[in-house]
């Protein structure tokens, strides 16, 4: 695992069925379930390592970014006001491109495994329609990391919407860095750009 998180890869870090306590979590409620799933699929990944490689590790956790994250709710607010004027075509190419870069994030930092454990604290809290899981990040002896997940239902299911990584949210970050491109390059712009990072991050 890269010591520095980026972007959207720190923004959905999870939490580790390998601890009893995480498991109970899950077991108790639905959106710490959804968390605990992501994170068996990103220890998987992690496993596979150099073997794998960037564009392997993508392949394998494709499938489940898409499942633990809503990422149109998450693609129409990174790009901001702007969305509501993409036509249907243009919003799915920025939707795909979006996930692209979301996927090659994780592919990109968790690179290798050492022993990392995620932890969900049980309580997870409800908040209007949203619920917010929180986990911890433990690996090497070094401190933990901190990490809240903002979860909302879609299509049936909880799924994460945002990430606060050392209480800034990453999806706010994501909308800062499209900003000026939203402006000059609109849609078409957006999806060159989002392809682009993701590209870098799997070279």
């Amino acid at each position: 695992m890269k010591k520095h998180l980026s972007g959207l890869a720190a923004a959905v870090l999870v939490a580790s069925s390998l601890a009893g306590h995480s498991a109970s979590a899950a077991q108790s409620d639905p959106a710490a379930a959804t968390v605990e799933g992501f994170d068996n699929s990103l220890i998987a990944a992690m496993k596979g390592g150099k073997a794998l490689g960037p564009s392997g590790r993508a392949r394998q956790l494709t499938p489940a970014v898409e499942r633990a994250f809503d990422l149109p709710t998450m693609t129409s607010f990174a790009v901001g006001p702007a969305w509501s004027g993409f036509s249907p075509a243009q919003k799915s190419q920025v939707i795909a491109a979006f996930t692209r870069l979301s996927v090659a994030s994780w592919a990109h930092n968790f690179d290798s495994y050492s022993g990392e454990q995620f932890v969900i604290d049980p309580k997870v809290q409800t908040r209007g329609s949203d619920k917010v899981v929180s986990a911890k990040l433990v690996h090497g002896g070094g401190a933990p990391v901190n990490l809240v997940y903002r979860m909302r239902q879609a299509g049936g299911s909880w799924k994460v919407i945002d990430v606060f990584y050392n209480n800034v949210s990453q999806l706010t970050t994501r909308r800062s860095d499209l900003a000026s491109t939203v402006s000059s390059g609109g849609a078409a712009g957006v999806t060159a750009k989002l392809n682009q990072m993701a590209e870098n991050l799997l070279k």
